[in-house]
C-alpha cells in the first residue's frame, strides 16, 4: 500500500506542474500581447507625423515668408533647423472631353482587297462647344475620315507607328473640316477603340 500512496502524490504533482506551465505560458503570451498593443498605440504613422509637423510649423509662424535673420533654412528652434516653405504656383488643370462616333467606319485600303473597320474616338481640352461641333457635322467628318483611311495601304496601318500616323492624319483632317465649317478645330487626339483589319 505504501507504493500506491507514494505514486498518487507524484501524479498529482505532475498534473499541477503542467497546469502551472500552461497558466504561465498564457500569462507570458498575454503580457506580450498587451505590451505590443501598448507600443503600437503610441507609435505615430509617418503620414500623421508629417501632418503634425506641418501644422506645428504653420502655427509657429516660423515656417512662413521672410522672417528671421537671413539664414535660409537654419534656425535655433526646439526641433533643429527650420525649413523655409516655398509657394507653389497653381497650374490650371484642363478637363478633357471625349466623343466616340456611335458606329465604326469601314473602308477598303489602297491597293488591297482587305478592308479596315475602325471605331473612332476624339478628345479635346477646349470647352464642350468643340464636341457639339463634331456632333453637328458628324456626316461631313465621317466622309472626310473615310477618304483619309482609304488613302492608306495595308502596310501603312500595320504596327503601332502606322496607327499613330493614321491618328494624326485623321486629327488634321477633322480639324481642317471644323475650321472650314465653324472657324475653329480644337480636336487634340484621335483614338481607335476598335481596329479590325480583314
Amino acid at each position: 500500500m505504501s507504493d500506491a500512496n507514494a505514486d498518487a502524490p507524484k501524479k498529482k504533482g505532475g498534473l499541477v506542474k503542467i497546469i502551472l506551465m500552461v497558466v504561465g505560458a498564457l500569462v507570458i503570451l498575454g503580457g506580450g500581447f498587451g505590451a505590443g498593443i501598448f507600443y503600437a498605440g503610441q507609435q505615430i504613422s509617418p503620414s500623421e507625423e508629417v501632418l503634425r509637423l506641418v501644422e506645428r510649423t504653420s502655427t509657429d509662424g516660423s515656417g512662413g515668408e521672410g522672417g528671421g535673420d537671413g539664414a535660409e533654412g537654419e534656425g535655433e528652434g526646439e526641433g533643429g533647423p527650420q525649413r523655409k516653405m516655398k509657394d507653389i504656383p497653381e497650374t490650371p488643370v484642363f478637363e478633357t472631353n471625349y466623343y466616340e462616333f456611335p458606329e465604326p467606319l469601314t473602308t477598303n485600303l489602297r491597293g488591297s482587297r482587305r478592308f479596315l473597320q475602325v471605331g473612332i474616338g476624339m478628345s479635346t481640352q477646349y470647352d464642350q462647344q468643340v464636341i457639339s461641333n463634331v456632333e453637328n457635322h458628324a456626316m461631313a467628318l465621317r466622309s472626310d475620315m473615310l477618304a483619309v483611311i482609304s488613302g492608306f495601304s495595308e502596310e501603312d496601318v500595320a504596327g503601332k507607328d502606322g496607327r499613330a500616323l493614321l491618328s494624326l492624319t485623321l486629327r488634321d483632317a477633322v480639324n481642317e473640316r471644323l475650321e472650314q465649317l465653324e472657324g475653329f478645330g480644337g480636336i487634340e487626339d484621335v483614338f481607335f477603340p476598335s481596329f479590325v483589319l480583314q
